[in-house]
């Protein structure tokens, strides 16, 4: 059966083939399902098999099977279209377009077979891309007057035109080439004017529905690019009002209004606009009243609810573009105002998505006022800030005065949106506790990066509206601070808002008030937990309270006598048991100390002695209820504190003093082990080894390189404990096969080992400033960490060996020299043999492997150039290895480190015979991960890439080519590579002419010097080549996108508050 269907030299068995598609969709066994796909794809893959496909179509009823014969048909157009002869695209063209009428010049059928109708539309636009307008020009012409011939018909040519308009303007970046898309759209414009007309006659003529929202449909494909004239001097925006009443049109038309108020032309039609505002205003009043707008969206229907989403598009694009225009006259400025009161309703509707909307439209509206006024002269933004109430005289000139006016008009609005954005606030990233669906307050488990998101831009909103009103925004939220106190408006959600509130618009006040404000809110909410009832209660006060004092460091720097009633209130709530609460006091504490961490080292006033001292003395009881990875943490903020000390005797007592818990334990270890090894073996010893290094582990990371005492303390020891449990690791797999590396016991051994590399490498990583500290741990590691790498099994080598030598090489760089013959020879080919196998396993080593190596790359270059030949191309080899991977973090460090050692290469003595070697190699693997599909995240450095060897070759002295075997004697090499770079691609996409191919080449090498040309160039050969269509292209973009995110960083710097105080990267002045 299989045979016969694959022999396709006569007609296909159409009944045949039914019955293989119906198996292969059906619910019969696994093997007849894989055998009939197996067919399948054949057939799809057979070059002859488009020409059965209207044998197919006129022969099978079944819809799955028109569908397969379809799918065909479309990529021979999508991949092959010009290269068939013009009967045969003839054929395809007329045979397409009257299977189209025929189905859709029959009310009955055209219904019934819409599935069918829709996906030869799809075809005939495919076939468009590539014929019109050059070979059939008298597309437009022709599809108007078969739509004049009948209704459904009609439909049908408004679903396609439609279709065309987005494959043309919104799917073809990265489908097409600029040229193409550039002639498409001009095509369309110049025949636009017959679309348009057919327009205006549907909605004039018909009376039936479906017709009239197709066209609608496809009005709204068009609006947003069609020639200005044909909104404004037609009758189109007045029939457009006429059909927004009805309720079956309303959000088709509605849709349609959106595309003409998001256009911008100047002046020019701006009293259109407003006629159009203040028509559609008074019909919307009687469609749907302002203040009822959450209620209705939510007992509404789906039509409903679509229709306050889009009346939210609506006014978002009306204000974005056409706000100004509505400023001038008195009646303008109340239909004005009603309109931004109707959006301040939409935003209360509970809904994310529309929430968005209109949040995005704040903050660009309250942005727009807040430069204004930013702008003016700095004593009339003063005085309007209603820090002086008192006119400046003879300051506002006329700018101010229209400034000032714009802040009146909207001083309504603007109050409004801080009580919205006071009450729908977001939850910020730092806190940890949450409601769930059963109304328990509990420890959030997944962080939400949507909210995040939200919570930034709200951020930013509130922030701008507190500068344009300190005194309004203050007021709302102590007013309603206040309800939560007396319990009027009590509730989790009320309190988290506004608390969330209060933390965001932090560094936003002057200093002074902001101490006033402060004051009375932490008061307020101290008091409230005091008196409030109920664990759940007392967790979300707490969890307030710590959000609120972290996010104000400036205040608690300024307040010694706040800032340890606060941390007290911490080591409190560290004894809470509830979930989350201790975890969101020891992050808070680490915040905290973060930004004080001098005022624990100094004595204050009225004290006995530094708030650090007193806080070791008690700090066995502090950390009694904690976690260990909340002890870690606590430890880490000591760390800090210790780090603030300058006093070298001093921060070494405290040292000491914070470290005795563990140290003692570790002694305790170390000498029961002096007389018997076996104690190591057991698990809880275990743990407590790990316990203790991963507590050493948190103060390395705070203290630097002060930390020096306490690891010469422990590092010898660990050292051995180190090797022991290694050999134990070793001992066991051996013994118990694979399978034994999985167990329980092992992995408790291998986190020991991990966390010791981890601990040295921290301390390494933050011993920077004093190379001589770090640098003499080194050669006591070599054979118990280097040695022990390279005789173990694969299953226990760590991964972390290789990071710990990157760092030491990154830090000591050029010192290191003499030790990387010892490093490679230890590391290279025994970590090699374990990632060459495929792309999957042992993934941490892959990374970390080539981290290693670009590290020696970048800064012992002189040691790659001392390998003998085969190690060499063993290097070479594996970089090539690591950017064929499609994880994108291997990738890319193994394009980086080839560019380095490209670049080095160039500038050593050595450049002509590695490119002689190397050259074409890496041509040729770049190109090849360069136009597959899957490495367009490397697509940055794959264009550097390929600059990089195309502008070397003009600096090499030597022939790239091997004389023996190339017959003909080129020039130079600029020659030999243009010649070598067309027959590779040529022979890589057939698909592609020669001309086209050496067209590509050719404009390579002289764009090279000029890297955006050259990067575009390669992009629109992507396409050509056909690899990259029908897929996202935003990789190939990304460069772009990240320039844009660096100029946006530097604007928010420039503003007070908006970069939160607790983010920033300052000193902290606190003596």
């Amino acid at each position: 059966m299989a045979e016969k269907l694959r022999d396709l030299s006569q007609p296909i068995d159409v009944a045949l083939l039914d019955a293989t598609v119906a198996a292969f969709y059906g619910t019969g066994s696994k093997e007849e399902r894989s055998a009939a796909d197996q067919i399948l794809r054949d057939l799809q893959n057979n070059p002859d098999m488009w020409l059965q496909v209207v044998h197919i179509l006129q022969n099978s009823q079944n819809l799955n099977t028109k569908f397969f014969a379809l799918q065909v048909l479309e990529s021979v157009i999508k991949y092959r279209w010009n290269a068939l002869p013009v009967e045969q695209r003839d054929g395809i063209k007329n045979y397409i377009s009257d299977v189209i009428v025929q189905l859709s010049s029959n009310e009955a059928t055209f219904r019934q077979e819409r599935l069918y109708v829709n996906k030869l539309n799809i075809i005939l636009v495919q076939v468009l891309k590539h014929e019109w307008p050059a070979r059939w020009s008298s597309f437009i012409p022709d599809l108007v007057a078969a739509a004049k011939s009948s209704e459904t018909i009609c439909e049908n040519c408004m679903a396609i035109l439609k279709l065309l308009s987005e494959e043309i303007f919104d799917f073809s970046r990265g489908e097409m080439t600029q040229q193409k898309i550039k002639e498409l759209k001009s095509s369309l414009n110049s025949e636009f004017r017959l679309i348009h007309e057919l327009c205006l006659y549907v909605l004039s003529a018909t009376q039936r529905p479906e017709l009239i929202r197709a066209t609608l449909a496809t009005l709204h494909a068009f609006l947003s690019w069609i020639p200005v004239g044909f909104i404004f001097e037609s009758p189109l925006l007045e029939t457009l009002l006429k059909f927004f009443p009805v309720a079956a049109y309303r959000n088709l038309t509605l849709q349609c209004l959106t595309e003409v108020a998001a256009l911008q032309f100047g002046d020019f039609y701006n009293m259109q606009y407003v006629k159009m505002y203040t028509i559609f205003m008074m019909q919307l009043q009687a469609i749907l009243p302002p203040e009822t707008i959450p209620d209705a969206y939510a007992n509404g229907s789906s039509e409903e609810q679509a229709f306050i989403q889009n009346l939210a598009l609506f006014f978002t694009a009306f204000f974005k573009n056409h706000i100004r225009v509505l400023e001038i006259t008195p009646e303008n400025r109340a239909a004005l105002l009603l309109g931004l009161e109707y959006l301040i309703g939409i935003s209360y509707v509970d809904d994310t998505e529309v929430f968005k909307v209109c949040l995005d439209y704040w903050n660009v509206f309250v942005l727009e006022l807040f430069e204004a006024h930013n702008q003016m002269e700095p004593a009339a933004a003063v005085s309007m800030m209603g820090l002086q109430a008192q006119m400046v005289p003879g300051v506002v000139d006329g700018t101010g005065t229209a400034v000032q006016q714009r802040r009146q008009l909207y001083s309504g609005s603007l109050s409004k949106l801080r009580m919205l954005m006071i009450c729908r606030m977001a939850k910020p990233e730092e806190v940890l506790i949450v409601e769930d669906e059963n109304g328990n307050i509990v420890r959030e488990t997944m962080k939400d990066n949507d909210v995040l998101v939200q919570y930034k831009i709200m951020r930013e909103t509130l922030i701008y509206l507190s500068h344009l009103d300190h005194e309004d925004t203050e007021q709302q939220m102590l007013k309603k601070l206040s309800k939560q106190l007396n319990g009027e408006d009590w509730s989790w959600n009320n309190l988290n808002t506004l608390c969330w509130a209060i933390g965001s618009i932090s560094g936003s006040m002057v200093e002074e008030q902001e101490n006033r404000f402060l004051v009375m809110v932490i008061r307020d909410l101290l008091n409230l937990c005091e008196i409030t009832k109920g664990k759940d209660n007392k967790a979300v006060i707490a969890s307030n309270i710590m959000y609120v004092v972290g996010q104000y460091p400036r205040f608690l720097r300024a307040h010694w006598k706040f800032l340890k009633t606060v941390v007290n209130k911490l080591f409190e709530f560290m004894h809470e048991m509830h979930p989350g609460v201790q975890d969101m006091a020891c992050d808070t504490f680490l915040k905290i100390v973060q930004k004080c961490k001098r005022k624990f080292v100094t004595q204050q006033v009225g004290e006995n002695e530094p708030f650090v001292s007193e806080l070791l003395s008690n700090l066995a009881t502090t950390i009694a209820d904690l976690e260990p990875h909340q002890i870690h943490t606590f430890y880490e903020s000591v760390g800090h504190m210790i780090q603030a000390e300058s006093d070298n005797a001093k921060r070494d007592e405290y040292l000491k003093r914070l470290m005795s818990l563990p140290n003692q334990k570790w002694a305790e270890i170390i000498g029961q082990a002096s007389q018997s090894i076996d104690i190591l073996k057991n698990q809880d010893v275990i743990r407590s080894v790990l316990n203790i290094l991963q507590t050493n582990t948190s103060v390395a990371s705070s203290l630097g390189p002060h930390f020096f005492p306490q690891i010469s303390l422990i590092f010898l020891d660990m050292l051995t404990v180190y090797r022991m449990y290694s050999e134990l690791v070793s001992s066991t797999i051996a013994e118990g096969g694979p399978f034994a590396s999985r167990t329980s016991f092992v992995k408790l051994l291998r986190s020991v080992k991990r966390e010791t590399l981890k601990l040295i490498e921290t301390f390494v990583d933050k011993a920077e400033d004093l190379p001589h500290l770090g640098k003499q741990f080194v050669p006591p590691m070599m054979d118990p960490v280097l040695g022990d790498y390279a005789r173990n099994v694969p299953d226990a080598r760590e991964s972390e060996v290789l990071s710990l030598f990157a760092t030491i090489i990154n830090k000591y760089k050029g010192e290191m020299l003499e030790d990387v013959p010892r490093i490679f020879e230890a590391v290279f080919q025994c970590t090699l043999e374990m990632i060459t196998k495929n792309f999957e396993d042992y993934p941490e080593h892959r990374l970390k492997f080539f981290s290693l190596l670009r590290a020696i790359g970048t800064h012992c270059f002189q040691a790659l150039i001392q390998l003998s030949s085969q190690q060499l191309k063993l290097v070479i080899d594996s970089i090539n290895w690591a950017f064929r991977h499609t994880e994108r973090n291997i990738a890319e460090t193994g394009l980086s480190l080839l560019l380095e050692i490209l670049k080095n290469f160039q500038a050593s003595g050595f450049h002509n015979q590695f490119y002689k070697t190397y050259f074409l190699t890496i041509e040729q693997e770049i190109f090849a991960v360069l136009t597959d599909t899957f490495h367009k995240p490397g697509f940055k450095l794959h264009v550097l890439v390929l600059q990089h060897l195309f502008c070397v070759v003009d600096g090499l002295t030597e022939p790239l080519w091997d004389a023996t075997s190339v017959p003909y004697q080129y020039t130079d090499n600029a020659m030999f590579v243009r010649d070598y770079t067309i027959k590779l691609l040529g022979t890589s996409f057939p698909n592609m002419t020669s001309t086209e191919v050496t067209k590509f080449v050719d404009g390579l090498l002289s764009s090279k010097h000029d890297l955006p040309s050259f990067k575009n160039h390669i992009r629109d050969f992507l396409v050509q080549s056909k690899e990259f269509m029908a897929q996202d292209n935003k990789d190939l973009y990304a460069e772009e996108a990240a320039a844009q995110r660096e100029r946006e960083r530097q604007r928010m710097l420039a503003i007070p508050g908006l970069i939160a105080p607790s983010e920033l990267q300052d000193e902290m002045v606190d003596s």
